[in-house]
Formats: structure tokens, sequence, C-alpha cells
């Protein structure tokens, strides 16, 4: 059975996925509104706790969705005019998950390799419960509390200072604290105290609450303080923001300091000094949950050392040094009512399961994933078995599982209630949308959709892409109305250039628009006003924004920090497209020789087949150095390379994006504010570092405002050479560039 820690986001098609959000952005909404203003509570705590974890698991994985996502920090009803809003100092992060105990030990052999620590080397953590409750930030000056603030969206949360002053947990004044300090914990409400205040006020005739974490939640965002005050929330201490001067050297000591200060912090956080002592605290706590008292969904699990910490940074959204060790998924058994094949923008054919309705985990589950083609019929990604070779098919009985925030999969099949004439699932060869040939290439787990732009749901999910919260994000121009222009055939949208036209396109646009239902003068000006501002866009944004394949915000940030400029990246890549077409056609060839060798027991002529391939496409030095180039940029590569190659080759999306180009004008990518000995120079690491790991040499670098290449060229500064540099480092001698080993190179970025 494929484990649930397995789940992986990108699998999932966005249709799949955002057919699922829509429902959930409903559902809460609703359970708010009949909870906060109806006093009403229609679901569960398990219906509402589920349901939310998994609407914040969409809306993190999918860029598209994360734009629309108004429930996603949402505590109740919609936020009361009388909160005023706090920036925090540091944002509040979210936490990564592990659904068993083999994505704990992949966490600590993750942290071993980014830090250069061997398997037997000490690391030790804490571990304590997770509580089910509302985020909140504490932030004191001089030993007094300033103001408290929700987490909202990690940058801001609604100021709930007067709520928060009510509450025993929490300290007015603090004495020995640094002159900043800021306490970050959770609110919640322990079940003795929930039920006393549910029987109050059903003594007195009032409406009951729905199940501890609402009720925390909603007391805390009362507009009147003295409502907060007749409820008994709590709070434990578990973290910290801005500080003026260090807590501790450890997390653990860390929470001792809190604790000394007249913070409660959790009685059955641990110190542990090995991966076993981590899951046996996990396996007692979640013995013990059922009499806790209070709410907890899993185990948070934190390097203790606050040096460690720092060294290991941040993700995107969520620390390296942390995770979260969720309890484990729930199960059921459904039928199989069918299965609906969905199209995404890069025309990926996802498969969706349709389900019998059953509750899993405190959900209504109606939709699964089913990945792709092979996991039908009972493949992996290597070609073996999963859940004994069995296939799924329309009919079957099968059984569903879910946990925490993980989108609903099929995770066995009972073949004794497989009907007598059931068939083989037959995938489709053919797009669903276009009838275009739908084709898996060598290697690709996923079957795709060759029609391109000409298919509508790739078409419409690019744009949805382009608009989303961490490309365009666009106000006013969402998933729903991308669809309506998109089918609008008075005023359509089919590329992205047609957004920044919409206004002065025939000038009767805001006549058009202004007699749809939702729309007037006012949103309808606000919506042109809002495409106004982003004719002026960074230039990381416009490359993300276009959904080329494989290039993620990550690669895109690396090419505008490279590149700088996009007509440098078009004239770049235009550059480098024989290389490409080159390389793809000696991988092709290499991989059918190798595949004859392998049959007839040959492979030396395998090196010779490769080099004629090459040699078959014209490839002058120049696309050669630009190919080098491109793929060159630590973390770009050749599949990468070959995306934007073909993108830029195919004149159908070239068309679109000259088009949109027209519209624009893009920022460079900021450079650090220091100054630095190595901002703009393109830096290349090799052979063995043995002060530092090369993750860590690289985000150093770059945060002085060096590149950082993965392979040598002419655009190299500087080449950083440890033991064993091998033929890096001949090259840059042939080329004359500067070269240093790990002392000098720590020494150049001393004190910058």
């Amino acid at each position: 059975m494929t484990q649930p820690g397995d789940f992986d986001p990108t699998s999932l098609t966005l249709d799949d996925a955002r057919r699922l959000f829509e429902q959930l952005q409903e559902d809460l909404r609703l359970a708010d509104l009949a909870y906060h203003q109806n006093d009403a509570p229609e679901i569960s705590d398990a219906e509402y706790d589920a349901k939310k974890r998994q609407y914040r698991a969409l809306a993190d994985n999918f860029a598209p969705l994360a734009a629309e996502a108004t429930q996603l920090n949402s505590v109740g009803a919609p936020a009361a005019a009388g909160f005023g809003k706090i920036t925090h100092a540091i944002r509040m992060m979210s936490l990564g998950n592990a659904f068993d105990d083999g994505d704990v030990v992949d966490f600590d052999k993750g942290l071993r390799k980014y830090l250069g620590l061997g398997a037997t080397a000490p690391l030790a953590y804490t571990a304590e419960p997770k509580i089910d409750g509302l985020s909140l930030s504490l932030r004191y000056e001089n030993g007094i509390l300033k103001h408290a603030a929700t987490r909202g969206d990690g940058e801001t949360g609604e100021n709930v200072t007067a709520n928060a002053r009510t509450i025993a947990d929490i300290p007015q004044e603090i004495a020995n604290a640094p002159a900043v300090l800021e306490v970050r914990g959770e609110v919640y409400m322990s079940h003795s105290d929930f039920e006393a205040l549910n029987q109050r006020h059903a003594a007195q005739g009032g409406k009951t609450f729905a199940n501890p974490r609402n009720a925390a939640a909603g007391s805390l965002r009362q507009l009147d303080p003295e409502i907060t005050r007749a409820r008994p929330l709590r709070f434990f201490a578990y973290s910290w923001g801005e500080l003026s001067e260090a807590l501790a050297s450890t997390q653990f000591a860390a929470l001792q300091r809190l604790r000394d200060m007249g913070f409660q912090t959790n009685p059955l956080t641990q110190h542990c000094e090995t991966l076993p002592e981590l899951i046996a605290h996990y396996r007692k706590i979640e013995e013990q949950r059922a009499t806790l008292g209070y709410d907890i969904d899993g185990v948070v699990y934190k390097v203790d050392s606050l040096d460690l910490q720092a060294r290991l940074g941040f993700r995107s959204t969520t620390p390296r040094w942390a995770i979260a060790h969720k309890f484990p998924a729930e199960l059921a058994w459904t039928r199989l009512e069918g299965i609906d094949i969905q199209v995404g923008r890069t025309g990926a054919l996802s498969p969706v399961a349709r389900l019998h309705p059953v509750t899993v985990g405190g959900v209504v589950v109606s939709n699964a994933t089913l990945h792709n083609e092979d996991y039908i019929v009972g493949l992996d990604s290597k070609g073996e078995e999963i859940r004994g070779g069995k296939d799924i098919r329309i009919g079957d009985w099968v059984q569903v599982y879910r946990a925490g925030d993980v989108i609903p999969k099929i995770a066995d099949v009972d073949l004794s209630k497989r009907p007598d004439d059931s068939t083989l699932y037959t995938f489709p060869t053919h797009c669903p949308e276009c009838d275009s040939l739908a084709v898996r290439e060598e290697g690709d787990a996923v079957r795709r959709c060759t029609g391109g732009l000409i298919c509508p749901a790739q078409a419409v999910e690019k744009l949805k892409h382009f608009v989303s919260r961490k490309a365009f994000d666009i106000d006013g121009l969402g998933a729903k109305q991308i669809e309506m222009f998109y089918n609008d055939p008075t005023l359509p949208i089919k590329t992205p250039a047609d957004i920044f036209t919409l206004q002065t396109r025939d000038g009767a646009t805001l006549a058009r628009l202004k007699n749809r239902e939702g729309w007037g003068d006012t949103s309808a000006n606000n919506l042109f006003a809002a495409i106004d501002a982003k004719r002026t866009i960074p230039l990381a944004r416009l490359i993300f924004g276009l959904g080329i394949r494989h290039v993620g915000e990550v690669g895109a940030r690396d090419l505008a920090l490279h590149y700088l400029d996009w007509d440098v990246i078009a004239r770049a890549v235009d550059a480098a497209r024989p290389a490409a077409l080159a390389h793809r056609a000696a991988d092709e060839a290499e991989d059918a020789e190798r595949i004859a060798a392998a049959q007839a027991g040959r492979r030396a002529r395998i090196k010779e087949v490769r080099d004629k391939a090459i040699a078959t496409y014209a490839v002058d030095d120049q696309a050669r150095s630009a190919w080098e180039d491109l793929t060159g940029i630590d973390g770009i590569g050749a599949t990468l390379g070959l995306s934007l190659s073909d993108a830029f080759a195919n004149p159908d999306e070239r068309g679109a994006i000259d088009a949109l180009r027209a519209h624009l004008t893009t920022l460079p990518p900021e450079v650090p504010t220091q100054s630095s000995p190595v901002a703009g120079k393109t830096v290349v690491f090799t052979g063995t570092l043995e002060k530092l790991t090369r993750a860590e040499a690289k985000a150093r670098a770059e945060s002085l405002g060096a590149k950082v290449a993965g392979s040598v060229s002419k655009k190299t500064d500087i080449l950083v050479a440890g033991p064993g540099a091998g033929s890096k480092e001949q090259k840059a001698r042939d080329l004359g560039i500067q070269i240093v080993d790990e002392d000098g190179w720590l020494a150049m970025i001393e004190g910058a």
C-alpha cells in the first residue's frame, strides 16, 4: 500500500484540485456563517478541521488556487471592520508534514546532508505536541505587552490585543526579558472548559458551540473583549519571532526561559538525542492523545541547536529545521462509480476517481486522485507492483485514505467484490477536451495532450496560472473571471496579451462589462486599474507566469538572476536552440542504441552513436556556448532548458509571449543592499567542500548577490575548488578564470 507520506501534489491535475478546492471553500464559508453568525453549527469539529487542513494543502501546492483562497486564514466569519491589521516583523511560517516513520528518517537524512553531518554525528531535537488551536504572536517591548496578532496570511494578522489581555496564560508584563520579544504560540480551549462553557450556555437557553478549536478561534476574535474574558481560553508558547537578543542557545533552553518569564509551555515537550527517541516520544504522546484534555493532531520535531536552525534557514513557506509528524491516515471502503480524465495547463491527462460518497477522517469524500495510467494498472513509477499488482476498475470496491491535509487516494481494491462483468480500464489516447493525440514520452509517467493552445483546457488553465497570486496577481481577475472572459464571445481573453487590451480593444468594453451580473462602473474600472498596475512586473514573475513546463518559482528566479533582462533571455534561448535539438537527438539516439546493445550484448558503439547524432545538427560555438550557459545555471539543467527552448520555438507560444511583452515593462531582480566583493559575479563550486555544505555555500553566495552556476564557461568569474575538483578546475585554468580554495572563498566573503 502506498503510504500517505508519499503524496506528491505535483502529480495532480489542477482541474482535479480545483474541483475539490471549490467544494471545500463553500463548505467552510457556510460552516463559518452557521457558527459565528447564526450560532447553529452544522458540522462537527473533526469535519471542520479536516476540511480546513485539506483546503490549506490545496492552496499551498497550487498557485492558481492560492490566489482564490479566501477561507485560508479566516477564523470564523469574515473579519470584522473593528479589527486593525498588524504586519509581522518576521513571517509566521507553516510546517512541513511527515506521515510515517520513514518520512521522519528522510527528514533527518536531509538535514544531515545539508549540514554535512555523518549518519552517527550528534543531532539533537525537541519534540512537542502539535496543538490544534489558533496561532497567536505576542510582542513585548521593554517587558510590556504592546500588541497581539493572529497568524493571518503569515505576513499580516488581525490585531486582537485587547482580547489577548483577557487570557490568564498571557502575562501583561514580564521581567528579565529582551527589549524586543515576540512570543508565538497557540490559543486553545481545554475539553473540560469547552464542556463547561457549553453547559452554561445551554442552562441559559443559549446556543452551544461546535468544538473547542472553533470556540477558541471565535472567542479570540470577538469585538467585545468582555465576551473573550468570559470564554476560558488558554495559551501555550512554543516559539518566537523578532528578538533584540537571543533567549538561549537551544530550543529546549529557550522554552525554559519562556517558562521562567511566566509563559505556559507544553509539559510533554522533550529533548531527544536520537531518532528512536523521537519516534518513541511520538508513540507515547499518541497513546495519551485521548486523555490529554485538549486537541492535538501530531507531534512537532525541531532541531534543538539554534545555531543549526540559523544555518538551515527557511524554504519559501516552511523552516528546514522543523516538521510536523501527523497522526495516521483514516480509511474507508466505497464503490468506484467512474473515472474522469481532466486536462491541466501542461496538457497532462490526470485520472480522477468518482466515488460513492463516504466519510473519511471526518470529511465526506466523493473524489480521489488516481495519479496516472500506471497507478490504475497497479504499477509504481519504477514499473514495480503496488497493491499486489491489482488493477483498478469502474465498479470496484476500493479503500480510500486521507491523512490531515492530503488529497484522498485509493489504497487498495477488494477483488472479492469485483463485479463479474468488470473490464480493464482503457486509458484514452486522445484528449477528451480537443481530441488531439495524447502521447506519453519515454520516461514520463504522464500522457499529455499535443493540442497546445488549441486545447481549451490547456489555454484556460495557463491563463488562470498567469493571473495567480505568485505570478501576475491581478486583483479582480481570478479563476472564475478568467473562465467568464475566455468563454465570452464579445469580450474574449484567449491569451495573456488580451488581458492588457481588454479596456481599449474597441472602446465598448466598459459598457459591455458593466451590464453583466456582478459588474458595474466601479468594479469594471477597478479591474482596469488593477490590470494597468501590472504592466510593470518583476522579471521572475513574468517568467513564472508564462506557465512553461518545468519552470517553477525557483527556476524563474534563477533565470531572472542570471540574465537580468527578458530580451537577454530570449536571445540566449534562441541562440541555444540548435544545441538543444542536438542534445535531445543525442539522448534519443543513445537510448535506442543502449536498448539495441543490451539486447545484442554490445555497448561499444553508444558513444559513437551519440557523437554522430550531435554531428547531424550544425551546432556552432555560439549555440553550444549559449546552451552551456543556460543549462549551467545551478538548478536549471537540460530538462528545464529543453522545455524553455521548445516553448520559445513553438510559433503559437512564441507569438503569444511576444504579443504580451509589447504591453509590459519588466523589472530586474533585486540585488542585496549590502556591499559585497562577489555581487554580480558568477561563481562555480566544485570538488569537496570541507567547512560548508554545497547547499550552504550556494545560499551564502546568492545572499551576497553572486550568481551560482553548475558548470564552468567564459562567463564564470570565480571557481571555488575543493579536493577532487577535476575537469572543471582544468577548464577554468584554460579560460584564465580566478580559482580559489574554500579558505580563500571564506576569506573573500568574510564580513560581507
